[in-house]
Formats: C-alpha cells, structure tokens, sequence
C-alpha cells in the first residue's frame, strides 16, 4: 500500500457533529479533499448546509447537511437513520459537538454544568450508539472523537475556569478507551483526538481575555490554526491507522506535557 492508498478516503461516508463551523469544518474540508463524502450535522443546520454546498461544489463530492441535537436520543436516531438512507453506509463518525462555560467552580448553575455534560458526554455516547449498531452489522467502522488538552491536565483559574468542559472531556476520553476495548471484536476502531487551543468560536473568549497568558502554557509559543487537526484527523479515519485503537492523540503545541 503506497502513501496515497494509505490516507485515501475515496468511497467512504463521514459523520461528522458539529460539522458547520470551527474544527468540525476543518475536518470535512480534508476529508472531502481525500474523497470522502460528508454529512454534516448540527442544531444550526444552514451552517452545515453552507459548508456542505461549499465542499460539494469544490470537490465534487456528495455532501449534505442535517439538523441534529446530540443530546436527543429520538434526534440521534432520526438522523443517523436519515444518513444511512441519504448515502447507504456510514464508514466514518467523528463527535465533535461540544460546549462549554466559563464560570469559577461555586458559581457555575447546575444548569450549566448539565449542558455541557450532556452535549460533550451524552452526546458522543447517544451518537456512538447509534452508528455504532450499524458499524457492527458491518464489521468495520472507525469512530473519532474530539476530546480536549484540558481533559489530560488542569490550569490555574486565571488561564481556564471551566471545570464542566474539562471534566466532560476527560469522561470523554476514558468513553474513548473503553469502547475501543468493547468494540474491537467488531473491527471497529475508537480514537482520540486532543486539540490544544485553536482559533475558534468556543476559545475566543479566553484568547480575548489574555492570549500571553495561555501561551505561557503552549511549549511551542502558538495557537492551533485552521491546519493544525487536519493531520490527525486523516490519520485516523484512514487506512493508515489501521493498527491504532483506543488511543489519545494530542494535538496542542506540547501543553499537556
């Protein structure tokens, strides 16, 4: 198998939540480059719909866009169901969704704490459930999720006081090991990846409020750009990570070191 058979996507349909904006778009963006055809899913489905026509025109690969809520089990079922319907397979299912919320430990609302975990936890868990079943009639599948650098380690209050994102991601990466366990037997493959901080929606406050501050905390003095995940994220979708399951790979600048 030469270099191009190794990272080729060609035939083969993603899933990917939170597809519409920030890295779940930089992931479509190489996987459709690869050959991959891509249904992206979030609440905001005309930013899916933007990115898929986009993606779709460029390359000319299937794409489609859907409204999905992570956190619904009848949303998760309806649209993965909707998706096998649309392209007849789903080889590929990367959990990106997330949320988050700033807040010192004895001020966060239980209302908040809950959102997250139930986005970034139940989400990943209702969404690997689902495809997970189809895979397993299959016998093959590879399944990413998009945990974080905050779910291997802990900061100072001053540089991040999110304590239910990164609670919710460390969850998020044991889920990653123990299913990589369970569903080996299935030919099924269950990653990792970790990103450090990265320019998008959901770090622009931090980074607003003190970008020095947090790259005191990066050994490579930078932020992730909108290329940084692309490698890993092609890695492991890919034939190339054929020998590689329940792993974590981390993707930030050295900081969780």
């Amino acid at each position: 198998m030469n270099f191009h058979e190794l990272f080729d996507l060609k035939g083969k349909v993603a899933l990917i939540t939170g597809g519409g904006r920030g890295l779940g778009e930089q992931i479509a963006e190489i996987y459709v480059e690869r050959g991959c055809q891509l249904a992206l899913c979030s609440r905001k489905k005309a930013n899916c719909d933007e990115v898929a026509d986009t993606l779709s025109n460029k390359y000319g690969v299937k794409a489609i866009g859907y409204e999905l809520n992570v956190t619904s089990e009848t949303s998760v079922l309806s649209v993965v169901e909707k998706v096998i319907h649309d392209f007849g397979k789903i080889d590929i299912l990367v959990n990106n969704s997330g949320a988050t919320w700033g807040a010192p430990v004895e001020e966060m609302p239980l209302g908040a704490w809950k959102k997250v975990i139930d986005v970034n936890v139940t989400g990943t868990f209702l969404l690997s459930q689902a495809v997970g079943k189809h895979m397993i009639a299959r016998k093959q599948g590879k399944i990413i999720n998009i945990a974080s650098a905050a779910g291997l380690t802990v900061r100072e209050p001053e540089v991040t006081n999110t304590i239910g994102y990164t609670t919710s991601k460390a969850a998020v990466i044991h889920f990653t090991k123990d299913l990589a366990i369970k569903w080996a037997r299935h030919h099924i493959y269950v990653n990792a990846i970790a990103p450090g901080m990265f320019r998008t929606k959901m770090s622009a406050g931090i980074l607003k409020k003190d970008e020095e501050a947090v790259l005191k905390t990066i050994p490579l003095r930078k932020i992730g750009d909108e290329h940084m995940l692309k490698g890993a994220a092609i890695y492991l979708a890919s034939s190339a990570s054929d020998f590689v399951t329940g792993t974590v790979l981390s993707v930030d600048g050295g900081s969780t070191l």
